[in-house]
């Protein structure tokens, strides 16, 4: 059965998430680091895990299977989900996919060392409507997909 899993933490769509999900009557595990105020939805279920570097991802990766979706911008975590068959997608509506994966990773790789080294300053670029819209048509395409299977 199809679930959807959200790193939580720094999510922007959380919100659209819940709402396609009770369209749909779909199970959605909130993951993250501390508590987030969500209200009361019999769909989400919140998971608090641990302080520490990847504890919530692991907590993703562990338990996400074939027909999944996982909501992440952390690729390494995408690519995890991915070699479980799962669908991986970025709040921005991106798709992480087994053939782009590799070259998401090498760039994300490439970045880190620019930034370490200072070639690079300054982050990603803002969150806008735009990426909130292509966001939920790509979730919304993503489901479809999984339930003609």
């Amino acid at each position: 059965m199809l679930e959807i899993y959200v790193d939580g933490d720094a999510c922007p769509v959380k919100n659209e998430i819940f709402r396609v999900a009770e369209r749909h009557n779909l199970k959605v595990y909130l993951v993250s680091n501390s508590w987030i105020r969500i209200g009361e939805n019999p769909l989400v279920e919140q998971v608090v895990v641990s302080q520490g570097p990847d504890i919530a991802d692991d907590w993703i990766a562990e338990r996400i299977g074939d027909g999944d979706i996982v909501v992440t911008s952390d690729i390494p975590l995408a690519d995890r989900c991915i070699k479980n068959a799962a669908q991986a997608l970025a709040p921005t509506g991106k798709p992480f996919t087994p053939d782009s994966i590799g070259m998401a990773l090498a760039v994300r790789n490439l970045m880190t060392d620019l930034r370490e080294t200072g070639e690079v300053t300054g982050g990603n670029a803002s969150f806008n409507k735009q990426d909130r819209l292509r966001f939920l048509s790509k979730l919304e395409t993503q489901i479809q997909a999984i339930k003609r299977r």
